[in-house]
């Protein structure tokens, strides 16, 4: 199964986080088929970067997003209408 989860990336007590397309049962931090965008929350406000329209093809074509990636693509949503 595709899924669609978070990659940890950034040194220590400095997380970043990378919104990744991988398979299930590869490792958290392995290799992933595409990488959708990005996650930092420690900056205030917390910023995400992403390309929803690859999001959304992903998930057309049958990936599931985990429960943080819900999240952040709901915050990034916000974040594009504030924009325009």
């Amino acid at each position: 199964m595709i899924v669609i989860r978070l990659k940890k990336t950034g040194k220590k007590n400095r997380k970043e986080w990378r919104i990744v397309v991988t398979e299930q049962g590869a490792p958290r931090n392995g290799e992933h088929i595409e990488e959708l965008g990005s996650a930092n929350p420690l900056v205030n406000p917390p910023k995400v970067k992403m390309n929803i329209e690859r999001y959304e093809a992903w998930i057309k074509k049958g990936a599931q997003p985990s429960v943080g990636v819900r999240g952040l693509v709901r915050e990034a949503r916000l974040e594009s209408r504030q924009a325009k």
